[in-house]
């Protein structure tokens, strides 16, 4: 019976920061639609741009988020992001590759980060942080090596892949009576299954709850008899391999590679799955929360966007204030967790 208590009470906490995370972007998203309704914020376009802008980002962010449940972080994944966009576009524009050769290249690209990280953490116990800021360096090093100048991309099969529109059985009449129907690209249709694929692979699998277990209490996963390092190499592979495919759909958005690229884009992935409800600390996270997580965050760029006279570093600072509120809120709830023990 206390044993049925304590998971209901773990679960009542991560459930609440998971409505409060939910709560938040409605009621910004609401303020929003009241606030500039005659700029368009509350047609179904604007919202859908949600996804579009931030499909990579999302694909990125459950990679973190798998991460980060282990008791990981990975602070490289923007510079691999530049590093994969760089890559693609001087592929198919100086060397006349095809964009499914990009695609391979981005995919291995993202898990030889992901191996080489993950083998340094995991078997030889260096730390998460240390490990993923040489490969914040050493990614952002090589993209610059590869080329200092802005390359943009013109292969016809890629920008056809960028272009491709699926519209939505519904949408809003302009000015002039004239029909438009709302629609997304297939980017934000792969990082909708790549959440969904992500939720059922932390629930319903043996690997899913070993991430748990390893998070929440390393030796006591060690106890249990769980791998604990082969658990978190896998961890850290699949977050390279979710990075380097974020990083093709972040390109797909850009259509271009430059060094600078994708900068702060660590910051992001971390701040979305820390909003989303995931614990700093591990053992607690969902990848819905951290899709509600990158859709706050891309809330507040449309809404500083959309109001036109605020400088666009607004984001990284309300994005920072809604960090810290959420980093105490969780701190008071696993505070509360360990009185009740």
């Amino acid at each position: 019976m206390k044993e049925l208590m304590k998971k209901n009470k773990k679960l009542s906490g991560t459930t609440f920061l998971l409505m409060v995370t939910i709560g938040l972007f409605i009621i910004m998203y609401a303020a929003g639609m009241i606030m500039f309704a005659e700029q368009g914020f509350a047609k179904p376009q604007m919202f859908l741009n949600l996804f579009i802008s931030n499909a990579g980002l999302l694909v990125i962010a459950c990679g973190m988020t798998i991460v980060m449940i282990s008791g990981g972080i990975d602070i490289s994944v923007g510079s691999v992001t530049a590093l994969v966009c760089m890559v693609c576009a001087y592929e198919m524009e100086k060397m006349g590759m095809s964009s499914v050769s990009a695609l391979i290249s981005s995919l291995i690209i993202g898990m030889l980060f992901g191996i080489i990280q993950g083998f340094l953490v995991s078997y030889l116990d260096i730390q998460p942080f240390i490990v993923s800021l040489a490969g914040l360096f050493f990614g952002r090093g090589v993209t610059s090596m590869i080329s200092t100048e802005m390359i943009s991309i013109t292969n016809e099969t890629f920008l056809k892949w960028a272009k491709f529109k699926i519209e939505m059985p519904f949408g809003t009449t302009n000015k002039r009576g004239v029909y438009q129907a709302a629609f997304i690209y297939p980017t934000v249709v792969i990082a909708l299954l790549i959440v969904l694929a992500t939720f059922i692979l932390l629930k319903y699998t043996k690997f899913g709850r070993s991430l748990y277990a390893i998070g929440g209490n390393q030796q006591s996963a060690l106890m249990m008899g769980l791998n604990v390092r082969k658990t978190k190499l896998k961890a850290y592979i699949l977050n390279g391999f979710l990075t380097g495919l974020g990083g093709f759909l972040f390109c797909l958005n850009s259509c271009a590679g430059f060094v600078e690229q994708a900068k702060g884009l660590e910051m992001d992935a971390i701040s979305s799955a820390v909003i989303g409800g995931t614990l700093l600390s591990g053992g607690v996270g969902n990848p819905i929360g951290t899709l509600f997580g990158v859709l706050i965050k891309g809330a507040i760029n449309s809404l500083i966007t959309t109001q036109g006279t605020l400088s666009s570093w607004w984001v990284r600072i309300v994005l920072s204030a809604l960090l810290c509120f959420f980093i105490i809120l969780q701190s008071i709830i696993v505070s509360g967790k360990r009185k009740n023990k």
